[in-house]
């Protein structure tokens, strides 16, 4: 098989800070895991409030990267690392990179206001990310510091330098990835200080080595080349080696995140959909759902999830219809601040209200599509599933089953690996990322749907898109477009 410029002899450490953890991969240029380590992360939620320390995401990385190394065989050289963090993240920093405070989280609600501005600027952002958010901190915080993203406050640990923002992290801060520039205009009509956001280069550049401290620190080998990384959607998307235009990965962790490749940016007018850039130039569309598996830790906090699933094989369909959102307001695939969780119907025991949340999220997966579907995006290629959703087998086959489509599961499931993918592509300087990642994901399970549970779903995903519709949330156009795709369906059946 083709190299594509990985050096075979290195090991490539991939970094993922993540919501709950901080996950720390060492992997071989063929997908060979050699060492892996994590840590818990802990958080403030309150309401539309979503916080964590960020010192804390440091601390997990110390411990994470020193169990995958020490689990690794020695002599082992490490060719580089990048790190992804969760899109949306920030904080404000002095000029060492000190934090000034906490972190505002991926979905942290409180900018709304801050997002009203940045619209009326002219620039297509959601309540969620990071520019709103970046208003907010200035405006309590006021002027003389910078704006960082998570992944920064690692990478200036790791260099001993504030380092600049790779575009995919700088994007939700509204970084125009088609001009690869800042939209000056914008921003000085939001009296944006001119030093507060960092300069950015593309995912894959070269932001420095590993210093003596931090490697006393992390065991990570002093002098070890740091990637600029992407975010933590992209990296999962790298792992599942969807790079090739058509392809689409969705991503199941706390929430639900669907990225695809394509030759051209898949235009939004609703600013749902958004083009992250990858390295080569070429485009990687998707969009974030506050939808996920977090919903059921909130509703079964000491839950056996192998033992529900089993439990929940009984009620396909279930007599409840959910939209289980994980935190109030969704991004994806409609825009709706004030939207909140549903649940059409009464379980008739916790076993039907877990089936109806893994069907909740199948179907807000499906929905997805059907608007990517309806922007006109490529669907053509195959279909992924990553993250720790992805663990489940049952909830995989009953994700295919309501898509009625196949889709594959790779082995290594976690965002991490992309980022040991994106640090081998970058070192090497040369062929391409898609061809490295192609090379390092190995294919565990591909899934058929069985059409006789896609048809079965079908009434209770339309009954969704109708009270999604009712409630002024998803627009009328989308919900015909998603049930005609049923239409369709059931006349190839």
């Amino acid at each position: 098989m083709v190299n594509d410029g990985a050096d075979e002899g290195a090991a490539w450490l991939g970094v993922d800070l993540g919501t709950q953890s901080v996950r720390v991969l060492l992997v071989t240029a063929d997908g060979t895991v050699l060492g892996s380590g994590s840590a818990p992360l802990t958080g403030r939620r309150d309401g539309v409030r979503h916080e964590q320390d960020p010192l804390r995401w440091w601390a997990a990385l110390c411990t994470a990267s020193r169990a995958a190394l020490g689990a690794a065989p020695p002599g082992r050289p490490v060719g580089g690392l990048a790190v992804c963090g969760t899109s949306g993240t920030v904080l404000l920093t002095d000029g060492s990179g000190r934090p000034a405070g906490p972190a505002l989280m991926y979905d942290d609600g409180r900018a709304a206001r801050e997002a009203a501005r940045a619209r009326a600027a002219g620039l297509a952002v959601q309540d969620t990310w990071a520019l709103p958010k970046a208003l907010r901190l200035l405006g309590e915080y006021g002027p003389g510091l910078r704006l960082a993203h998570q992944p920064d406050l690692i990478v200036t640990r790791l260099t001993g330098t504030p380092p600049p923002a790779d575009s995919s992290h700088a994007l939700k801060t509204g970084y125009d990835v088609e001009r690869e520039a800042w939209p000056e205009a914008a921003l000085a009509q939001l009296d944006v200080p001119e030093d507060l956001l960092p300069e950015v280069v593309r995912p894959g550049t070269l932001l420095g080595e590993v210093v003596p401290a931090a490697a006393d620190a992390t065991g990570i080998p002093a002098g070890t080349p740091v990637l600029a990384g992407m975010t933590d959607g992209c990296a999962a998307q790298i792992a599942s080696g969807a790079l090739r235009p058509g392809s689409w990965n969705s991503v199941l962790g706390t929430t639900l995140v669907l990225k695809g490749a394509a030759r051209d940016p898949v235009r939004d007018p609703a600013g749902v959909v958004y083009n992250h850039r990858a390295p080569d130039g070429t485009w990687l569309p998707g969009g974030a759902s506050s939808v996920g598996a977090g919903t059921l830790a909130a509703h079964f906090p000491d839950a056996e999830p192998a033992v529900m699933d089993e439990r929940a094989g009984a009620f396909e369909p279930s007599s409840a219809v959910a939209y289980p959102l994980v935190s109030p307001g969704e991004r994806f695939p409609f825009r709706a601040p004030e939207a909140t969780s549903l649940l059409l119907g009464d379980p008739v025991d916790d076993a039907d209200r877990w089936a109806a949340l893994l069907q909740g999220v199948g179907f807000a997966e499906r929905l997805c599509l059907d608007y990517l579907h309806h922007l006109g995006a490529p669907l053509d290629g195959p279909l992924t599933f990553t993250g720790g959703g992805a663990r489940s087998p049952y909830w995989n086959q009953l994700r295919a089953d309501i898509l009625g489509r196949p889709a594959r599961v790779p082995e290594q499931t976690e965002p991490a690996l992309g980022m040991a993918a994106l640090a081998a592509y970058g070192a090497s300087g040369a062929g391409s990322l898609a061809g490295v990642a192609e090379r390092m994901v190995r294919v565990r399970t591909v899934l058929e749907p069985r059409p006789a549970r896609t048809a079965a779903f079908a009434e209770p995903y339309a009954r969704l898109v109708d009270a999604l519709r009712d409630r002024g949330w998803l627009p009328a156009p989308v919900a015909e477009h998603a049930r005609a795709r049923l239409h369709l369906d059931a006349g190839r059946s």
